[in-house]
């Protein structure tokens, strides 16, 4: 049996795996399940042979059936508009590529660097900024993680590892423990942070064993998840992560500013309510990335800048994510300001 062969029976032999492995493949299968039909798409779908459509059945449980414009079905539904070529829209937006150092690590801010700890993911959304990324290029696997760790080694002023992807969380816990372990070892490497969309879609991720990963080296570790409409958080997300919170793993929400999703004060305003009452600080919420094929979901600064006046009259501040946008080249987030 491959090694790849060997760690996806051992992923899909864990809750959360097995939940994985119920995954739905194609929109005619998506569509089965909410009771649509191609033709309650006018714009048309896309084949997305690319970028195929990827959604596990737990995520589409909180669809509703019936409603073509369901905010968590476009996420994940590949549309005919992704197609199209708009000019501004690239395949690597953020020009990531001129920053990727070593083979699975990114190094374009002063102080941290990306560590591309897995090249999967849980769910295929079809805004997702590195959708063209040469994955085949970065793959680090278990035995390919020295290079990466001597680059951080050999350079004091990086005191933050962030765990990216893909899904940094894809990995079993036995690879993500040993991994957290020899960055722990990095003396000048004072706090950890991991980005993941896989517990919002499988809240099984959330794991006791995770916990005791995240909390069982000399580093402070955040969890950052990426929720972007309130019908994506549970009870069992409120449950899971509020252990994680009391073993004091700091717990933050970013935010994808999505047309057609998540683009109305309303939502946006029980967004944040509803992740303090999931232990969850919401901490970005982010323009889009213009990335080819996700042109459909832009907004306009002016109109995101309107959205976010409205936040701030009606929510405490420490409710009110930062409204920024990622621009390639620049050593920081760019706030957004009136426009």
């Amino acid at each position: 049996m491959s090694s790849v062969a060997q760690t996806e029976k051992v992923i899909f032999q864990q809750e959360w795996g097995q939940v994985l492995a119920q995954s739905l493949r194609s929109s005619q299968q998506l569509l089965a399940e909410l009771d649509l039909q191609v033709t309650d798409f006018p714009e048309g779908l896309s084949e997305a042979l690319q970028f195929p459509l990827f959604v596990p059945r737990s995520f589409v449980k909180r669809m509703r059936k019936g409603n073509p414009r369901d905010p968590l079905l476009l996420q994940v539904l590949p549309l005919a508009a992704e197609e199209q070529l708009h000019p501004g829209f690239a395949l690597d937006p953020l020009a990531e590529q001129s920053t990727n150092v070593q083979a699975g690590l990114i190094h374009k801010y002063h102080g941290r660097v990306l560590l591309l700890a897995a090249s999967g993911c849980a769910i295929n959304c079809r805004y997702c900024f590195r959708r063209h990324f040469p994955y085949s290029e970065n793959r680090v696997a278990r035995g390919q993680w020295q290079p990466a760790l001597t680059y951080i080694a050999q350079d004091p002023s990086i005191t933050e590892v962030i765990l990216s992807g893909g899904d940094p969380l894809m990995l079993q816990d036995e690879h993500l423990a040993e991994l957290v372990e020899r960055i722990a070892q990095i003396p000048h490497v004072q706090r950890l942070r991991v980005h993941s969309r896989l517990p919002v879609v499988i809240a099984e991720r959330l794991t006791d064993q995770l916990t005791r990963i995240l909390t069982g080296t000399r580093l402070r570790s955040s969890l950052v998840l990426h929720v972007n409409h309130p019908r994506e958080l549970t009870p069992m997300h409120a449950e899971r992560l509020g252990k994680l919170r009391q073993a004091g793993v700091t717990l933050l929400n970013q935010t994808v500013l999505l047309k057609g999703v998540n683009d109305s004060a309303e939502v946006l305003i029980e967004l944040s309510e509803k992740l303090f009452d999931h232990h969850l600080l919401p901490y970005y919420l982010h323009v889009l990335d213009r990335v080819q094929g996700a042109q459909h979901f832009d907004l306009s600064s002016s109109e995101a800048y309107g959205l976010y006046q409205q936040m701030l009259a009606q929510l405490p501040g420490y409710l009110v994510p930062k409204l920024v946008r990622e621009e390639a080249g620049q050593p920081h987030k760019t706030p957004l300001h009136a426009f």
